[in-house]
């Protein structure tokens, strides 16, 4: 397809070249190849813009028919977070699972074989691997996204995944500096605080960091919280103390910054998208992103105007975007060089990679129950924004290719452990739960279930901090498709 377009100034490519913006639709609108064609150098995909592998190379075959070095940019991270199986489940364990197996040659694997079918879809940088040490169990947007709660764990497997990943010529984008796993807020709604001592940051939050900057991550994405220990003012997507003086200075890091979402509350709702982009650009970031709910032309256009005003009312540095622009253009310039269009599973343990990771990472506790055709009891908690509802998870479907006969239901808040036996009739119950210690609600039906049914199936899909309950208790360490197959073998005795 042929884009005409216009040559804008300088400044004006530059402040697209910042923007890492998202749209709707499964093939590329004209809309977002014009402003390609005119200078924006990267974009966002998200579950609606993704069909199938096919669809997906041809969609990013539509943009570089237009620019050949377009940063095509996901947030896939395996596990209970992924786009590319949106709409299945992903193929791979997330962190937590692979973090619970504690094999960096294992996570290295796996990082490598993700890449791979990203590269050979075409996308070229993934807004991972989460770095956040979970050392809050009570965190609402974390959890399984992080390798675990120690600090020197963490830091070993995001060393590995970055490794692993950029092997298959996909950037890495580390994420949520400064760490965002000592929160009890969704940064997608309010803005998170952290309230520790530098000394606690140093030993804890930023260890993983420097092990991710050692082995050479392309790309750090910044969080939407505030540390008053580094800057008791400002967000540190906003902080030129936290972006420039802590990232840039002292941890010596020199690729790409990227926000997180900007239309997130803890931004959005504070200080607005426009100025938010601004002042993030002023403190040190290079990239935008933008997308997630925002995905038009007239957003990516209201940015660009905002960084062009601020640069002429002198707000914000000319040669500041300018060097944000550079940034953007040299990791462009590296995907290209990168690129492995002909790579191969290494090996025949590749494709089932994701499936071997997920079973090493089942944790058994209790007897082994006899079980033919049970009733599978999902206690389905809200789902964060980060995951989203759409992808499914559980462990019916798995368990009921290995069980014909199996029946299931799903239980949101306000069910009771009533209606489970009710629809159980004399099955052997298997409840699901994800996070129950976060979750008052499903401890009570738990505890119900198991005092009346002293021979019930307990799998838990998050993070296991709960006393085990149940005749079996089974930890998959993450929901992703795979988990769900490999605690199904366990309960199937397969």
């Amino acid at each position: 397809m042929t884009v005409l377009a216009h040559r804008p100034d300088t400044l004006t490519r530059d402040a697209l070249a910042v923007l890492q913006p998202g749209f709707e639709g499964t093939t590329a609108p004209a809309w977002l190849l014009r402003q390609v064609g005119e200078g924006l150098t990267a974009v966002g995909l998200f579950g609606r813009n993704i069909a199938s592998p096919e669809q997906l190379a041809a969609l990013t075959a539509q943009l570089r028919a237009v620019r050949d070095d377009v940063l095509v940019a996901i947030d896939e991270e395996g596990g209970d977070v992924t786009r590319l199986e949106v709409r299945g489940g992903s193929s791979f364990p997330g962190n937590l699972a692979l973090g619970a197996v504690d094999d960096t040659a294992l996570t290295r694997e796996v990082a490598r074989e993700l890449g791979r079918r990203l590269a050979e879809c075409g996308v070229n940088l993934n807004w991972a691997p989460s770095a956040d040490v979970n050392s809050n169990p009570d965190n609402p947007v974390i959890g399984v996204r992080s390798f675990g709660s120690d600090t020197h764990l963490a830091a070993r497997h995001t060393a590995a995944y970055v490794e692993g990943l950029q092997a298959a010529g996909v950037a890495a984008c580390t994420k949520h500096f400064p760490g965002h796993g000592d929160t009890n807020v969704d940064s997608h709604h309010a803005l998170p605080r952290i309230d520790v001592d530098l000394d606690t940051l140093q030993a804890r939050e930023l260890i993983p960091f420097k092990a991710a900057i050692e082995a050479g991550t392309k790309a750090v994405m910044s969080a939407h919280i505030l540390v008053p220990a580094l800057d008791p003012t400002r967000p540190a997507t906003l902080s030129p103390q936290i972006l420039t003086g802590l990232l840039r200075k002292e941890l010596g890091y020199e690729g790409l910054i990227v926000t997180d979402g900007m239309e997130m509350n803890a931004i959005a709702g504070t200080y607005g998208i426009e100025r938010g982009s601004v002042l993030a650009i002023a403190a040190g970031a290079d990239a935008i992103c933008v997308g997630g709910g925002l995905a038009d032309e007239a957003t990516v256009l209201r940015l660009r105007d905002a960084l062009v005003a601020a640069v002429r009312e002198g707000v914000l540095p000319e040669e500041r975007l300018a060097d944000a622009a550079a940034r953007v253009r040299a990791l462009a310039a590296w995907t290209l060089r990168a690129a492995r269009p002909d790579a191969q599973p290494e090996g025949s343990r590749a494709s089932g990679i994701g499936l071997t990771a997920a079973r090493r990472a089942v944790v058994v506790t209790g007897r082994a129950v006899p079980v033919t055709a049970p009733y599978v009891a999902t206690l389905a908690p809200v789902a964060n924004i980060a995951v989203g509802d759409e992808t499914p998870w559980g462990v019916a479907t798995a368990l009921a290719e290995l069980l014909p006969g199996t029946g299931s239901g799903v239980y949101p808040q306000g069910s009771a452990a009533g209606d489970v036996l009710a629809a159980a009739g004399d099955r052997t119950v298997v409840a699901v739960v994800r996070d129950a210690h976060r979750h008052p609600w499903m401890t009570e039906i738990l505890d119900a279930l198991v005092a009346a049914r002293p021979d019930t199936v307990v799998v838990e899909m998050g993070v296991p901090r709960a006393e085990p309950r149940g005749a079996l208790y089974v930890a998959t360490h993450g929901a992703a498709r795979v988990c769900g197959r490999a605690a199904a073998e366990v309960i199937a005795g397969a």
